[in-house]
């Protein structure tokens, strides 16, 4: 979770720590260059209470969490315009300004996903697809749309992934699986109980799962063999639309397809090529022939 994200939800902080909190958030370009004793004096608490916040959040002390939120701050003052991921335009807005706010949650919704992302969990969740005989995707209502897009961008390079939420066999494709097969989950609420009862099941039978989810808190992550969690603003009910998660579930499936493109780049490329030109120009193409 970014740290702007855990000073905001305040998880387990005491009354005094959010008080803290609350403070940096209100100030973030300022603390990069305050001292311990100055943000204890300004928030009336104490220079043990700023340290340990600092290590409940998850530095060793002060000094590493104050470079932490110099990051933030830079991050914050030259990112695009900030908008409201469930309301992002009003209805007096004009057409320009629409389209202007739906660019600039676009592009903070990738930059907020890219900060979460750790090279070892992606390089490990691509080598789990690499490995995969079968590769079988649940996803529900608009994260389905998301996986119809990542399916037609495998068959590019021979990888032929199932949608097993389709034509309601979920439950058949999930009992259907093998330990040479990986499942993979998108949920954003990541609060399924089918999902939960089949994570459990490929558990139980060694078989390979991956989840993509945007709650830090689900029961799901500790059963799936590999989490990629990326929190977004986004609320559960109470938005126009599925705007930011929508975009980082894309985001992360083209970033997972282009992994699996790279480790067998020349290969691909000459696949692609000879495909190309069996469509275009040979049998398969649409051109009339002469005899």
């Amino acid at each position: 979770m970014l740290l702007i994200d855990k000073l905001r939800l305040q998880k387990d902080l005491t009354n005094t720590e959010k008080r803290i909190a609350d403070y940096i958030l209100r100030n973030l370009t300022t603390i990069p260059a305050i001292n311990v004793a100055d943000l204890a004096k300004d928030t009336y608490t104490s220079h043990s209470s700023v340290i340990r916040l600092a290590k409940k959040i998850g530095y060793e002390g002060f000094r590493d969490f104050r470079v932490a939120v110099s990051e933030v701050a830079h991050s914050e003052l030259y990112r695009s315009n900030p908008v409201d991921a469930n309301f992002p335009f009003l209805p007096q807005d004009s057409t320009k300004e629409i389209a202007k706010k739906i660019a600039d949650l676009t592009i903070n919704t990738v930059q907020r996903t890219y900060a979460q992302l750790d090279d070892t969990v992606l390089d490990e969740t691509a080598n789990l697809l690499a490995k995969a005989e079968r590769i079988f995707l649940f996803a529900q209502g608009d994260s389905q749309i998301r996986a119809r897009s990542f399916q037609n961008k495998l068959v590019k390079i021979n990888k032929f992934l199932i949608i097993a939420d389709e034509y309601a066999d979920e439950d058949w494709n999930a009992a259907s699986l093998t330990s040479k097969d990986c499942a993979i989950f998108i949920t954003y609420r990541a609060r399924v109980p089918q999902y939960e009862r089949m994570l459990k099941h490929f558990m139980n039978e060694n078989i390979t799962s991956i989840l993509l989810t945007g709650n830090s808190r689900s029961n799901l992550i500790p059963l799936a063999t590999q989490s990629l969690v990326f929190t977004q603003e986004e609320m559960d009910f109470l938005k126009v639309s599925t705007f930011s998660s929508q975009v980082a579930f894309e985001y992360i499936l083209d970033t997972l397809f282009s992994l699996l493109y790279a480790k067998e780049f020349p290969r691909n490329l000459a696949d692609l090529k000879q495909k190309n030109e069996w469509i275009e120009n040979g049998i398969l193409s649409d051109k009339p022939t002469t005899d």
